[in-house]
């Protein structure tokens, strides 16, 4: 093969990660966070190729994966996600590339293979996250939301504009240095609850779903398709139900992550609303992921975001001290989420582009 020569590969996810294919997959998952690092100017959103694993294998969000070899090195990959309900029409791809490989046309044969797998499934609008290198250029491309920025120089933002897409979200990555301010977390959470009232407090569980909470869970998840900001994406309600609560608590119990959820109750009708997930590895030299957080709609203008995030952070300080960090996304015109980060801590270290064409 010619050292210019590259091929794609369906790469099958494997049941376990030992053997060939469990090696391959590794392989994959390291691609992927130096891709990522590559992009972002750190490693604080690698995951070990255990802490995927389980997530590859969800039932609920069926993925399929090719991967880019140059001399028999896995050099790429591009992954085509979607969901278990055939009607859906909406699909997620994504190829992440090794800098050195760009402009090889690599990046383009494997759009074109999860593209064939959007088209074969007859899906209508494909999604692309991608994070994004700040370059200094003074050339951006906004989305309609008005709120946020790219550089259009970013080598994904060109690849991503010629290919047809369309910018509809920027979202802000932002990271709270640890150890937090744990006396002013304990000011802002007793503010909070003054202001949230006795109708409203905290639960917490760890990784499984208490079993009253599952019906529960399976509506903030749901509502977390309709509720969160999602710009000028285009994404269907994605609904959960009581099975789908306790697949996604079974992967969660085998990842090496531990999962930590601090949720509001409403007291009068004993029903959950709002919550906040913070997934915590195992080695304390390694960030944190502060995942999904929500509140529903209806209870919104209560504080209940400070609340989640003060109790959650206090429980992180007090259960699994000795962290770097704890990195988190937010939709760039959610300013009320926003607004609760930057009043914790958070501080903006990046920024990702939501992009969205037809299929």
């Amino acid at each position: 093969m010619p050292a210019s020569a590259f091929q794609i590969d369906r790469l099958p996810v494997p049941e376990h990660l030992d053997g060939e294919e469990g090696a391959a997959f590794r392989e994959m998952v390291e691609v992927r966070n130096l891709a990522e690092a590559q992009r972002v100017g750190s490693f604080d959103l690698a995951y070990s190729a255990e802490e995927l694993h389980p997530f590859w294998t969800n039932p609920y969000e069926p993925k399929t994966l090719y991967v880019a070899r140059v001399d028999g090195r896995i050099v790429g990959r591009g992954v085509y996600e979607t969901r278990l309900d055939q009607s859906a029409n909406s699909c997620w791809l994504e190829v992440d590339l090794l800098e050195e490989f760009w402009g090889r046309r690599i990046e383009e044969a494997l759009h074109a293979r999860v593209m064939d797998e959007a088209r074969a499934a007859g899906r209508g609008t494909a999604n692309f996250y991608a994070a994004h290198r700040e370059t200094g250029s003074s050339d951006r491309i906004a989305p309609p939301t008005g709120f946020g920025s790219i550089p259009a120089d970013d080598a994904l933002a060109v690849f991503l504009a010629g290919a047809g897409y369309v910018l509809g979200q920027v979202e802000r990555r932002s990271r709270l240095p640890l150890p937090a301010d744990t006396a002013d977390l304990e000011q802002k959470l007793a503010a909070a609850t003054s202001t949230a009232g006795e109708d409203y407090r905290v639960v917490y569980w760890e990784d499984v779903t208490p079993e009253e909470w599952v019906p529960d869970v399976a509506l903030l998840n749901t509502r977390m398709s309709t509720d969160a900001p999602i710009g000028a994406m285009t994404e269907e309600e994605d609904q959960w139900d009581d099975a789908r609560v306790r697949a996604d608590d079974a992967l969660s119990a085998v990842s090496p992550r531990r999962l930590l959820v601090a949720a509001v109750l409403h007291v009068p009708t004993g029903r959950l609303a709002g919550f906040n997930e913070l997934s915590v590895p195992a080695e304390a030299s390694r960030p944190v992921s502060q995942e999904d957080t929500l509140v529903l709609r209806e209870h919104r203008g209560r504080r209940l975001g400070m609340l989640l995030k003060a109790a959650n952070l206090l429980r992180l300080e007090r259960e699994a001290p000795g962290h770097p960090s704890v990195i988190t996304f937010n939709a760039e015109e959610n300013r009320p989420m926003l607004a609760v980060n930057e009043a914790v801590g958070f501080v903006a270290v990046g920024y990702e582009g939501g992009w969205t064409r037809e299929v």
